[in-house]
């Protein structure tokens, strides 16, 4: 994995450019550097478990400062709506000039985010921690999207979903940490997950030594589009119904991970630890289901994962509001792992679509995930607070409908879609 990253300051509507978008033929025949594939992995994991000891700490906020659902859905939204926000703006700078040690930068951000939150007794505090926790989500995201494409050997998919299992995994383990740690020891103690913010910082910063010898900031050529891409019209419409695919998948995701554990104790009457248990079986299916999708994509096509992720949950999320406990519980693990399946294809399509501003669409697409959430958390509290968390969910059940959008997805080149 010699070849050094080619950043191109090509317009955003101009053709797919194949060439471009793939490694060198000695690079895909080297195949993944599965050790540099983990470690961006592992990062992702220890990111994305101290993110979602947000979400996980919210019924105790909410009992100790007296929140209702929409103060919890703006602590969301300052989290998420950061992040979405500074996405872009960072992968529009790293597709002009990457920085390979901006990772363990930006982890820092994580850092004392989290000590913040541990200390914080007003709920202004609270809002601030939780964009700092943030503003590390912006920085870590766009640049290590693009060290696993780097580092793919030609597997664009396969290399996706590593990098997603792990954020996806940390997503799911921090509910089953907060029951097991923050629950029983109070506020104070998510203090202790700066431990795990270090060891980010650590392994991202030998990453970045990994990184920076591939790196070379230079224009090149333009070169002559493949006769199959789509022209900018398509390119056009195709990423605005990648948006709007995401905008179903993630809006309804958010609604899961936020609200959930209410869900279930007001309806069931189940005890907060029980209900954040169940949360984490959501969450680690759908993780399960990130590690499917990407490797789906290389082998049949993108469109055609997009198609069976997004509509093939639209049953199991209109069962969801009617049914028992236990059986919300297997509805929950066939939802997650059906929508998740499809992030991966999502990603990689649009990179594909607009490779030369890699770093723009994988820091837009990210950051709309981010914010959509955010967005839909707040609005979705509004909601619960005028009605119910039931008729939330009777609601959102019809969100995977979205997906039939996907009939206006282009077909893409085959060199692009393997």
């Amino acid at each position: 994995m010699n070849k050094p990253v080619v950043v191109s300051e090509e317009i955003l509507t101009e053709p797919v450019i194949v060439a471009d978008a793939a490694p060198s033929a000695k690079a895909s025949a080297a195949g993944p550097a599965y050790i540099v594939l983990a470690g961006i992995s592992f990062s992702h994991f220890l990111n994305d478990t101290m993110q979602s000891l947000i979400a996980s700490v919210y019924p105790i906020l909410k009992d100790t400062y007296a929140l209702d659902f929409a103060q919890i859905g703006l602590i969301t939204l300052a989290f998420q709506f950061t992040a979405s926000l500074l996405q872009p703006v960072v992968g529009h700078y790293t597709d002009k000039k990457a920085q390979p040690f901006s990772l363990a930068i930006g982890m820092s951000s994580t850092f004392f985010g989290l000590l913040l939150l541990s200390t914080a007794h007003r709920y202004g505090v609270i809002l601030i921690a939780a964009s700092l926790i943030g503003l590390g989500s912006a920085v870590f995201h766009p640049e290590s999207a693009r060290i696993a494409r780097l580092a793919s050997g030609g597997r664009y998919g396969f290399a996706q979903s590593v990098f997603q299992l792990g954020g996806s995994f940390g997503t799911a383990i921090g509910p089953l940490l907060a029951a097991l740690i923050v629950v029983p020891f109070g506020q104070s103690s998510i203090a202790w997950f700066s431990t795990i913010a270090f060891l980010a910082i650590v392994v991202l910063w030998r990453i970045g030594q990994w990184y920076k010898p591939q790196i070379t900031a230079r224009k090149v050529a333009a070169i002559k589009p493949h006769p199959d891409a789509p022209g900018r019209r398509g390119v056009l419409v195709a990423l605005a119904v990648l948006v709007l695919l995401l905008f179903s998948k993630q809006l309804y995701v958010s609604s899961l991970s936020s609200y959930y554990i209410f869900y279930l104790i007001d309806r069931f009457g189940v005890s907060t630890q029980a209900a954040q248990i169940y949360l984490f079986i959501f969450l680690a299916a759908n993780a399960a289901g990130t590690l499917f999708g990407g490797p789906l994509g290389d082998r049949f096509g993108r469109k055609i994962v997009i198609w069976f992720s997004v509509l093939g949950a639209l049953p199991f999320t209109l069962a969801l509001p009617y049914a028992g406990l236990y059986a919300s519980a297997v509805l929950s693990v066939l939802i997650g792992l059906i929508l998740s399946s499809t992030t991966s294809s999502i990603i990689v399509f649009a990179q594909e679509l607009v490779p030369h501003r890699f770093g723009m669409i994988s820091g837009v697409f990210f950051g709309v995930a981010f914010g959509i959430g955010g967005l839909g958390a707040a609005v979705l509290g509004e909601v619960a607070d005028h009605t119910s968390i039931a008729y939330v969910y009777q609601i959102c059940a019809f969100l995977p409908a979205i997906g039939l959008l996907a009939v206006f997805l282009p077909k893409m080149p085959q060199q692009a879609a393997r």
